[in-house]
């Protein structure tokens, strides 16, 4: 339920039925409205369930991952600064990314601003040529889900050569014109990658599986099968 109301953005209700419960909540209940508050941008409520993800799962990176990012879309840098030094002084460690498809019977894994692949000078030039494109039907790089510690620029390259954008390079590379392109990352999908997996849909005509630690998202046309809730 809590889930249920906070997709449709009904904080209040949510927060009376949390107060309400005969038990403490669990961590999943916490967890939900906590990705709830992400993408409706509630950094209110959203810093509430986090603190409780913090006592309940305390080594869990994810709950600190996404409450300074949080942190950073609303411009609350110093804040977002703290979140990592307590990470760091809690050994806490955040999961590296890595994305993998598997063409021909072979598995492709991918990590960001890779150089492992054999083909990466090829991929690169793909991943630019990608980015050049959806940038002209309207896509800006959300530098919020970039690294910090670099300039604007260094922030967007760094965006383009996110792993699951280098696989979809490969995959636009190696994929026949009217085939799936199918991608499986580790962790969450960042919101600047969602947003870039639509627009490769749309300019491309491709259809694009992405399977991330939350649920699958099928990119067609330019329109996510998650409806931007994940």
């Amino acid at each position: 339920m809590i889930d249920l109301l906070g997709r449709s953005g009904r904080f209040k209700e949510a927060e009376e039925l949390l107060d309400k419960m005969a038990e403490e909540p669990d961590a999943t209940v916490w967890k939900a409205l906590l990705g709830a508050c992400r993408a409706h941008k509630n950094l209110q409520l959203g810093e509430r369930a986090a603190k409780k993800l913090f006592m309940l799962e305390p080594m869990n990176a994810a709950p600190y991952v996404l409450l300074a990012n949080m942190y950073f879309s609303a411009n609350r840098t110093e804040d977002a600064a703290e979140i990592r030094r307590m990470m760091k002084s809690r050994g806490i460690a955040k999961e590296p990314g890595f994305s993998w498809m598997e063409i021909n019977s072979k598995v492709h894994t991918f990590m960001s601003e890779d150089s492992a692949h054999p083909r990466m000078q090829d991929i690169y030039s793909k991943a630019d040529e990608v980015i050049s494109l959806i940038k002209e039907v309207g896509y800006i790089p959300d530098t919020s889900f970039a690294l910090h510690d670099v300039d604007e620029k260094g922030k967007e390259l760094g965006l383009a050569y996110h792993s699951e954008k280098l696989a979809v390079a490969f995959g636009l590379l190696t994929v026949p014109q009217g085939g799936p392109i199918r991608i499986f990352k580790n962790l969450r999908v960042c919101g600047d990658c969602h947003v870039a997996m639509k627009f490769i849909s749309m300019v491309f005509n491709r259809h694009i599986i992405l399977r991330d630690s939350n649920c699958f998202h099928h990119f067609k046309g330019g329109i996510c099968s998650c409806g931007d809730y994940w």
